[in-house]
């Protein structure tokens, strides 16, 4: 989901910075609204950017106008829940610009949407589903692949946003094969997700998985 150097122009990059940043300034402002939870949400999302930059780091393959990356997006979503996974999305990609690839620190605004929107999306349709406190629906494999199927449509449709705003260096066949390059990713994170969310919920009920982690609010078999 990194956008190549040089195929959207600065007008527009400096437009994605300032979306991005209004992005996570709405979640930001919800921690500080509720300072009791504010040092248990900041290491939430230190834990998510972890996660998140590691799994990035250890797969990476250009296809196109983009690259694939192992994102973890729905493990990391399961486990820390909705605020620390899109302000981790902004911490990590801002560390691994600064301390891996300094050319992405142009594409930052660019990339944060193109991670963050598509989870706002996933959260606001099946996510929270899973999360309700009364009426949660069980966490089976089948609704984490619905999950990760609804994130990278929209990773996806992002991609494509980008490159109709480009300067005609990418066309749709260059987005196509993007796209199809990223199905067997797009299972591999679901078998992931799965397997991660089944193996930590063994140890929902200690204390530093029940504060640190979201897996207790899951309803698992």
């Amino acid at each position: 989901m990194h956008i190549e150097p040089g195929i959207i122009d600065a007008a527009r990059l400096a437009g994605a910075n300032l979306a991005a940043a209004g992005l996570l300034a709405t979640q930001a402002r919800g921690l500080i609204r509720a300072p009791q939870q504010i040092m248990q949400q900041v290491v939430k999302t230190i834990l998510a950017a972890s996660v998140f930059s590691v799994l990035m780091q250890v797969w990476h393959l250009p296809v196109g106008p983009s690259e694939l990356h192992l994102i973890g997006a729905t493990t990391v979503y399961l486990l820390f829940g909705f605020t620390p996974t899109l302000l981790g999305f902004g911490l990590g990609l801002l560390l691994q610009a600064v301390l891996f690839e300094p050319q992405d620190l142009l594409h930052l605004g660019v990339n944060t949407l193109s991670l963050g929107l598509p989870l706002v999306a996933m959260h606001a349709s099946f996510g929270r589903r899973l999360f309700a406190v009364d009426t949660a629906e069980r966490f089976t494999l089948l609704r984490v692949l619905r999950l990760d199927a609804t994130y990278y449509a929209g990773v996806a449709a992002m991609v494509g946003f980008w490159l109709l705003l480009s300067t005609g260096q990418a066309s749709g066949a260059d987005w196509a094969r993007w796209t199809l390059a990223y199905l067997p990713v797009f299972l591999l994170e679901a078998m992931l997700s799965f397997i991660a969310v089944t193996v930590i919920g063994r140890w929902r009920s200690r204390a530093l998985v029940q504060r640190y982690s979201e897996i207790g609010r899951l309803r698992l078999a």
